[in-house]
């Protein structure tokens, strides 16, 4: 189940690209979140699950509720104003710095200790975010401020929500580790809530079609709803060191499934880009250790 959450959540930059050129890009999370947000809190409700969710502490629901929701706004914003389907792929790889970036946050505020290796880890992933932007052979400080200069806001925002999602993971560990349960239903109501409250910002299309409602439908019931549940079941009931390590595969196989989805050709920077924030996240992870007081630094707190 950990791992059919693995691939679920690897389709999101993909099917989000097209719907937003279908539909807009806040249109369609909006629609999306509101559904799974309603499921969510309807499957919550049904098994006594609602209740504790709202009782969960305020400082855990304003912090990382907060996070979840800007997260998903900074997120659908790159996507849909990237300016062809290849920089759509190049924000996803940005946007999955955030294993890198959880580690990272989690030495100042979940007090994990860390080797050399860390550090190298994370200058890799780091290094396969710049390396993103760049065509073929212009491989130069400058030749990156040419491409960011280009159209930068769908890279600002991707990267600002993979810090988002970074911090949104360690405060769930910090202010909610101990409640046995998060409140992602709720986070992703309200998300929809928000979206929908932009959508007037941008002028979006409004194509139609069974297509776009499929993807739709697709959207709001596998990577949004069912792949948590399969994640918040395999962390806690299977092999969790499996599933957390297959995790950090993400960012390759979402980069496969966009490229045959929206029919981009994937050029050797786009795969050494790719491949960077892979290596550097896991070397990082092989870097670090638990805390002093025990316990693993990150848990079921989901997978973007």
């Amino acid at each position: 189940m950990g791992l059919v959450a693995i691939l679920f959540w690897s389709t999101t930059i993909a099917v989000s690209r097209h719907l937003a050129d279908e539909i807009g890009a806040l249109t369609a999370a909006a629609t999306m979140w509101l559904a799974a947000g309603a499921m969510g809190c309807t499957w919550a409700a049904a098994r006594g699950r609602l209740g504790p969710m709202v009782r969960l502490p305020r400082a855990y629901l304003a912090a990382c509720g907060g996070c979840f929701i800007a997260y998903m706004v900074c997120l659908y914003l790159a996507i849909g104003l990237a300016a062809s389907d290849q920089q759509a792929i190049e924000v996803g790889i940005l946007n999955y710095l955030w294993p890198s970036l959880t580690l990272v946050l989690a030495v100042p505020v979940l007090g994990l200790r860390v080797r050399p290796m860390f550090w190298l880890g994370v200058a890799v992933a780091l290094a396969g975010a710049a390396l993103a932007p760049l065509r073929l052979g212009e491989y130069s400080v400058a030749a990156l401020g040419r491409t960011l200069a280009e159209n930068p806001l769908p890279y600002i925002l991707a990267t600002a929500a993979a810090v988002l999602w970074a911090l949104y993971s360690v405060l769930s560990r910090r202010l909610a580790g101990d409640s046995g349960g998060g409140a992602v239903p709720l986070f992703a109501l309200a998300s929809g809530v928000v979206l929908l409250a932009m959508r007037p910002v941008l002028s979006e299309p409004a194509n139609w079609s069974w297509r776009a409602g499929g993807e739709l439908a697709f959207m709001a019931v596998f990577p949004a709803l069912i792949a948590y549940a399969f994640w918040d079941r395999a962390m806690r009931r299977g092999n969790a060191t499996l599933v957390a390590a297959a995790s950090y595969a993400i960012p390759l196989v979402s980069t496969i499934l966009s490229s045959l989805y929206l029919g981009v050709a994937m050029g050797p920077t786009l795969w050494a880009a790719c491949g960077l924030v892979v290596v550097g996240a896991v070397m990082a992870r092989q870097g670090s250790a638990e805390r002093a007081t025990g316990g693993p630094v990150l848990r079921s707190t989901g997978v973007r």
